[in-house]
């Protein structure tokens, strides 16, 4: 695990900068505090910032090709790197090291732009031409590895691992308020769009190249999800079948993901994705497996029993931490320099604190993302689901001034009210098309909401701007597919992004890689194709998991609800720390941005106070603010001390 980092310009008479790629490659230390590296030339500067994982002794980058033409830097993991150098061998290839990034630069030279297709794990690789003055940047399928860029007017390229070496190589940066919205509406931009003016991301699954000054970027994978055919009869042999196919898959997956020349481990959150991962751990490894949880010393987010259940079930050498409030919020500007961006959830504060944990026993540990979004996991594909059959026969055959009676017996129930907040959620308010039952329903701001919390003159000049362009974009490629088929691939194209880049950040700033079982492409690609019955049944998500799993781990855990990671920020935010409110919503310096309404912005702390749940919302407006104070004002992030 890496960081990367590189400057491409059309001037190949003078090289670039040695000290400028320097200085973008070292703002990335966390990423690789084992070594560093830099190549420079005619048009060219590559940084390298290494973690040793794989070969320690050798792999150091930047590479080179045995013929001197080719340059590699490279941040991730090919977990097919044996059977690749098992076979580039058979061929007659010569190999210098045990590394996969030799593996990666052989591949290239054999399959050019198409190497990225021969390649499974997570990765971000630039390779130089120095032939063709030629720049290739790859990144992997779901975007586990981070790769962001900005193309400069003249045809210079940027390029690295995170923003802030982007920015440091450039000055200070400008807000893209055209991202606003998305952020607002979807904890964070979704598309390729971030919120920095001219910063972008490299897609998942697709490749850049640079040459003369000009980029094309293409899609080498994408996703195919499986038409809604009836699934085998419930408790069949052929259904049994496919739970043991898949558990053989998952169980390939996780094994791969093994490979490592250093200590590795088990983030053990205490619900089944987890705990898979560690029951299958358990029977590939021979010494006790290292694994790490986290909670928070409020009852209603501490679920270390369950972990602890797990922990105990396979024998594991099991470390936990306790976060307090004051640890949280003296940790949270340093990440949000961490993130390059408000942070999205709660949680990642919480990730940080057990890779913390981690970092002091192993360099690598295994997580569990990714289940939700190709496992139908969330509630929300359920309700969804529910909503638009129920509601299109409401909609049909309830005439329309009942169905306004009971929207305004809806409205006057107190905004506090447990039953009005699950009611708007429900067709009984909602509107019938996807928007509505869908994003809107599940936005941290919705359209209406960004209406109301915008300042007018920002509401006028953003009014064309769809904060769901990139989830639409992802939903015309699965036309006439299942509606919960529809919503994972949407889902997987842009929400997972942002839940990966939480997992990369705030592993890597303690200097730890984490690696994503469920995210290995070709048990995603065969779990696609699967009857959606198998993934979604009634009310019980993960069902083909949770057949896999039975007999391995303990009941509790088989049958837990879905619970998420709660972090109590709410609570804390209505008692002691509400000052922060004061100081990131309500001051001078928040309205004189000239971005929200001040009236809006009073009415969601007061309602908040009495009783409404506006955490996410209040989330990501004081971590946007703190965000603005570092990278657009300039603070440092040590600058910025929250107390209660």
């Amino acid at each position: 695990m890496c960081g990367i980092c590189g400057i491409a310009t059309i001037d190949d008479r003078a090289p670039v900068s040695a000290e400028r790629v320097v200085r973008m490659r070292d703002t990335l230390v966390h990423r690789g505090p084992d070594g560093a590296g830099v190549h420079v030339g005619a048009s060219i500067g590559l940084g390298h910032r290494r973690l040793s994982i794989v070969d320690v002794a050798h792999g150091q980058q930047p590479m080179y090709s045995d013929d001197g033409r080719f340059v590699i830097v490279y941040n991730g993991e090919v977990f097919n790197h044996p059977e690749l150098k098992a076979e580039l061998e058979s061929s007659g290839v010569r190999y210098r090291t045990r590394s996969d990034t030799e593996t990666v630069l052989k591949v290239f030279e054999r399959y050019g732009h198409r190497a990225g297709e021969r390649l499974r794990g997570m990765f971000a690789i630039a390779i130089w031409d120095t032939r063709e003055h030629e720049l290739f940047l790859l990144r992997d399928r779901f975007g586990v590895k981070p790769l962001y860029y900005v193309h400069e007017s003249d045809g210079t390229l940027r390029f690295a691992s995170e923003i802030k070496a982007l920015v440091v190589a450039a000055g200070r940066p400008q807000l893209n308020l055209g991202a606003l919205p998305d952020f607002l509406a979807n904890h964070a931009p979704s598309a390729d769009e971030t919120l920095f003016s001219g910063v972008r991301r490299l897609p998942p699954g697709h490749f850049l190249v640079w040459k003369a000054g000009r980029i094309e970027i293409k899609r080498y994978w994408d996703l195919a999800m499986g038409a809604d055919v009836e699934g085998p009869s419930p408790g069949s042999a052929a259904e049994q079948a496919l739970v043991e196919e898949y558990r053989a898959r998952f169980t390939e997956a996780v094994r791969m993901r093994l490979m490592s020349d250093v200590p590795l481990g088990m983030f053990l959150s205490g619900g089944i994705d987890s705990a898979a991962i560690t029951a299958t751990m358990s029977t590939l490894v021979k010494e006790p497996i290292r694994t790490f949880s986290v909670a928070f010393a409020e009852r209603e987010a501490n679920e270390l029993e369950y972990a602890r259940l797990v922990a105990n079930a396979f024998g594991t050498v099991h470390s936990e931490v306790t976060v307090t409030p004051e640890q949280f919020f003296a940790e949270l500007p340093h990440l949000i320099w961490q993130e390059d961006e408000p942070i999205a959830h709660p949680s990642s504060v919480a990730l940080y604190f057990v890779s913390n944990l981690a970092a002091q026993h192993v360099k690598v540990v295994l997580t569990g993302e990714g289940s939700d979004e190709t496992l139908a996991g969330y509630n929300r594909y359920r309700i969804t689901a529910y909503n638009a059959r129920i509601g299109a026969a409401y909609a049909r055959w309830v005439p329309g001034f009942v169905r306004g009676a009971v929207r305004k017996g809806i409205e006057i129930l107190p905004a506090a009210s447990a039953l009005r907040q699950k009611s708007m959620r429900t067709f009984l308010w909602r509107g019938s098309d996807l928007d509505d039952l869908y994003f809107d329903n599940f936005a941290v701001f919705g359209r209406a909401a960004q209406g109301q919390l915008l300042d007018a003159r920002l509401r006028t000049s953003l009014a064309g701007v769809d904060p769901y362009a990139a989830y639409h974009a992802a939903l015309e490629r699965v036309q006439g597919k299942p509606l919960v088929a529809q919503l994972l691939y949407a889902d997987i194209k842009t929400y997972l992004h942002e839940l990966l880049m939480k997992q990369d950040q705030m592993s890597m700033a303690t200097s730890i890689e984490s690696r994503v079982p469920f995210l290995d492409h070709p048990l995603v690609e065969w779990v696609a194709q699967l009857p959606l019955t198998l993934r979604l049944r009634g009310t019980t998500t993960k069902w083909i998991l949770r057949e896999a799993m039975k007999g391995r781990l303990p009941e509790r855990i088989l049958n837990r609800p879905k619970m998420g990671f709660p972090v109590p920020v709410g609570i804390w935010l209505r008692g002691a720390w509400r000052p922060l409110l004061d100081e990131y919503l309500l001051s001078d310096r928040v309205r004189a941005r000239g971005l929200f309404d001040a009236t809006a912005l009073r009415r969601l702390v007061e309602e908040h106070a009495a009783g409404v749940n506006h955490s996410e919302r209040l989330w990501a407006l004081l971590t946007f603010e703190i965000w603005a104070r570092m990278f657009l004002d300039g603070e440092s992030p040590s600058a910025i001390r929250l107390a209660a």
